[in-house]
């Protein structure tokens, strides 16, 4: 049986992770690590805060974070004063090829600046520009086939 403390021990974990690879707060990552897991899955900022130990502003400003980056959303339900938080899956989050697009556009005007005889510097130059046109270029095929697992499912 999953506990209360299972729960807040993955959210903190989810934590960990979200800190090194995406360079946002703990707090923030133990938010949606907790909501992936927690019962009911929308809960309100003083639920949040009493179930993470953190302040509530704390907990404000993580859901500031999440919600710039569309990975949750608030909703109030009729006679409630509180907003609640959830977490939002969206299926193309990750496969937008517009940052590998702008990549490959920079190291390639990059490739202008380095002179001929530098090649360390122009090879770099060329497998970024190269690798992030190749990502940009396989993204939505890559989401495709994902879709098309997900329907046989």
């Amino acid at each position: 049986m999953t506990t209360f403390e299972d729960r807040v021990a993955y959210a903190d974990r989810v934590a960990g992770v979200w800190a090194s690879r995406y360079r946002v707060a703990p707090i923030t990552g133990r938010i949606a690590g907790y909501l992936y897991v927690c019962d009911p899955p929308a809960q309100a900022i003083d639920e949040l805060a009493a179930a993470l130990r953190a302040s509530r502003s704390a907990i404000v400003g993580g859901i500031k974070v999440l919600e710039a980056r569309g990975l949750v959303r608030r909703t109030r339900t009729a006679g409630e004063r509180a907003d609640r938080v959830s977490i939002v899956f969206d299926e193309a989050r990750g496969f937008d090829p517009t940052a590998y697009l702008e990549a490959a556009e920079i190291a390639q005007s990059g490739l202008a600046l380095v002179a001929e005889q530098n090649t360390e510097q122009r090879m770099l130059l060329e497998q970024t520009a190269s690798l992030n046109a190749y990502l940009a270029a396989r993204l939505p095929a890559l989401l495709d086939d994902w879709r098309a697992e997900q329907a046989t499912r």
